[in-house]
């Protein structure tokens, strides 16, 4: 729960997955731009040393608050200290993780608990933190998504689908937001490689990558604040990315299919039904 030391007078964002990699970053930029913040991850010792950083560096309030969003428990706590905070200026949905493989060998329950954290923990306290904004006419969200949204690949079946059910989403709650004439922002940001303990998690090897379509958690969280500031919908930090997604756009559906076929072959993603 939020104590009365967020009582500056100063705008408040909410950064989930805030621990390391791109939510660490948007935490260090939105700082240095005079935010306090509210940091929530699963690591309370990561989040307590960042917080102590930045109102050293900035002279901010930072908050804690250790929570798994996958568990419903602690996902309401984060949705309770959502309600506290009238001054609530931006909500950045970050927090999620990726598993590697074969879905029909994967660990069911696993693939349950990154559905929860990506959609149902975005889901909930996107319509928290609207409730919010809505009153006050004022604020964004920003919902990390992931390139991999625009293709269909063997090895990350529900990764990529609900990385696409954030787009979606957030587009769908944009095209209401516009109906309703509210000034309230949202955004779908869709990061590719970057250089995170994402890719150390899910064993992406950097190596195996073009160097060229790596970026810096950085990168990825200044493309984001200019969408926003732009207006921007759905956000692809990086022209490679952006001419990558236009070009195989234009390639026909069945080409794409046989193409992903072959890769997964490749890279034995499948082996028979357990």
């Amino acid at each position: 729960m939020l104590d009365s030391s967020l009582d500056t007078g100063r705008p408040v964002a909410l950064v989930t997955g805030a621990s390391a990699g791109i939510g660490a970053a948007f935490a260090r930029r939105l700082a240095a731009r005079g935010f306090d913040l509210v940091l929530t991850a699963r690591r309370k010792e990561r989040l307590d040393a960042l917080g102590a950083e930045l109102s050293a560096a900035h002279g901010v309030v930072c908050q804690t608050l250790a929570a798994d969003l996958g568990c419903t428990k602690e996902l309401r706590a984060v949705e309770d200290s959502i309600r506290q905070c009238d001054r609530l200026e931006l909500l950045v949905n970050n927090a999620g993780f990726g598993t590697r493989g074969s879905f029909l060998q994967s660990d069911i329950d696993e693939q349950e608990l990154m559905m929860r954290v990506h959609m149902t923990a975005t889901m909930r306290l996107t319509r928290t933190a609207l409730d919010v904004m809505l009153p006050k006419r004022s604020g964004a969200i920003i919902n990390t998504s992931s390139v991999a949204a625009f293709a269909t690949n063997p090895g990350s079946v529900n990764y990529g689908a609900s990385k696409g059910w954030i787009i979606s989403f957030t587009e769908g709650l944009h095209l209401e937001l516009l109906s309703a004439g509210s000034p309230v922002k949202v955004q779908a940001l869709c990061p590719g490689f970057t250089y995170t303990e994402f890719h150390d998690v899910v064993k992406t090897e950097q190596e195996n990558s073009p160097k060229a379509f790596w970026q810096s958690a950085e990168f990825v969280v200044e493309s984001s604040l200019k969408g926003l500031e732009n207006g921007r919908l759905i956000v692809t930090p990086g022209w490679r990315y952006r001419l990558h997604l236009a070009v195989s756009g234009l390639a026909p559906t069945f080409l794409k299919r046989r193409m992903a076929v072959s890769a997964g072959r490749r890279m034995s993603a499948f082996g028979p039904a357990t």
